[in-house]
């Protein structure tokens, strides 16, 4: 599919948008297309319908062509392009700077990614943010023939939706956001909360593992068992940890911190963190909680995560801005805050300026929208998702209570499952402040998955 990369000159230069079609099974008894989108920004949504379509309800696959794209600037549709891999991913395996010597690498480091994010897509830049992949969205909807979208997001896919609801309320059939995150913040509020969500999803671990046999954490209080983490990562920062998957990559404080981080996006994984911290804490072995961090899922790339959300929204403009959020993140974050700021300094030096300033999101005569929110939501906090639900006109809240990031594709709780399918098929959404309670882990790590 083709669509113009500036549509205020829509004879000018196309950029290619590559789609990917899975028809409904039950062809007799199709209700339309549902488009999807993964999150990211910069997770490519041919990929994900590929590899994950089965974790639709066999509902939806029965009665949907099920839809997936790579917005413009990711996977296959005129991708941003800036260091290559290895180069960017060894910055993100260093440590948070605390040095002038340190803070100087990476102050040079992020310069030059923005200068070859320019130097090599430059010409896309200023065209990639939502408010264009919005606008390319309604271009698929057209191109599939469906005189109303139908459509889940999760993660930024739920920024995605509500971009093209407010842009495009009347083509709006029924739009599940799972996972929301809230058009009304700024860059800083955005990297305090989501650093903030997974302080408390690493807390609310630490509870579940304090209740298990042999928990690396101990068997005392949630405090003193993230005390313990807070001692792994000194003790890694003094002396990296061995890693036997490789041992060029010995796994030091921000190696901890990332499989951590990795692991808590997902309640499933939490057994496993369980298993990756008794290695580290006992035996000096970082091997596990590598594997959690950089080798469990393919990462979105960070190219494209910067290019739309530097475009998307402010962020600290400047070195001593991004200092200062970090300071305050370290405060009410201890174990993520400097983790999570110091990548964004990129957007000091991009060579783009912010297309918006973040404003609420109306959508005002689009039908029922559906959000859902996980109250312990580690990347996107349950507080964004009521938000969202407030400032749409027509949006209903639904509500689970439980771990993990977003909730109707990582679960099989039918309080969650069969409200959103009947919703999508239907377009009749659910009764308002509908409550849906995750099924706890038992010792053992068994339970719903989440």
């Amino acid at each position: 599919m083709k669509v113009p990369r500036d549509y205020a000159r829509p004879e000018g230069h196309q950029l290619r948008i590559a789609v990917i079609r899975l028809p409904a099974k039950d062809r007799s008894r199709r209700v339309g297309s549902l488009v999807t989108n993964p999150g990211g920004p910069g997770a490519s949504g041919v990929t994900f319908l590929r590899t994950s379509s089965q974790a639709f309800g066999e509902a939806l696959r029965d009665r949907f062509d099920l839809v997936g794209f790579d917005p413009r600037g990711v996977g296959r549709s005129d991708p941003v392009r800036c260091l290559d891999f290895r180069q960017t991913e060894q910055r993100l395996l260093a440590d948070p700077p605390t040095t002038r010597a340190q803070i100087h690498a990476e102050v040079m480091f992020w310069r030059a990614f923005a200068a070859a994010c320019e130097a090599r897509s430059g010409a896309n830049l200023p065209y990639v943010g939502t408010v264009n992949a919005a606008r390319d969205m309604d271009v698929l909807r057209a191109a599939l023939d469906d005189r109303r979208l139908t459509y889940i997001g999760f993660s930024y896919g739920t920024y995605l939706g509500a971009f093209y609801a407010d842009q495009f309320p009347r083509n709006v059939r029924a739009m599940v956001l799972d996972g929301a995150s809230d058009p009304k913040l700024t860059g800083e509020e955005f990297l305090l909360g989501h650093a903030q969500g997974f302080e408390t999803a690493l807390r609310s671990f630490a509870a579940y593992c304090v209740r298990t046999a042999g928990c690396p954490l101990g068997t005392g209080s949630v405090d003193r068992a993230v005390g313990k983490v807070s001692d792994l990562q000194e003790r890694a920062a003094r002396k990296p940890l061995k890693n036997r998957a490789d041992a060029r990559v010995p796994v030091d404080d921000d190696g901890v911190t990332q499989g951590i981080y990795t692991a808590l996006y997902n309640r499933n994984n939490w057994p496993t963190l369980r298993q990756a911290l008794a290695q580290a804490i006992d035996d000096g072995d970082g091997t596990g909680l590598y594997k959690l961090g950089y080798e469990q899922e393919p990462r979105a790339p960070f190219g494209a995560l910067q290019a739309v959300n530097c475009v998307d929204k402010p962020f600290p403009p400047n070195l001593a801005a991004v200092q200062n959020l970090a300071d305050r993140a370290a405060k009410v974050a201890p174990h993520f805050g400097s983790f999570v700021v110091w990548p964004w300094l990129t957007c000091a030096y991009w060579p783009v300026k912010p297309a918006r300033q973040p404003r609420a999101v109306t959508a005002a005569g689009a039908p029922p929208i559906l959000v859902v929110g996980t109250t312990r939501d580690p990347a996107t906090p349950y507080r964004w998702a009521q938000s969202l639900a407030n400032q749409l006109t027509s949006g209903v809240l639904l509500t689970y209570v439980g771990d993990g990031h977003t909730a109707y594709l990582s679960n099989t709780e039918k309080c969650i499952r069969e409200p959103v399918e009947q919703y999508l098929i239907t377009a009749r959404p659910p009764a308002r402040g509908l409550t849906c309670e995750q099924t706890p882990l038992d010792p053992a790590g068994k339970g719903s998955p989440s």
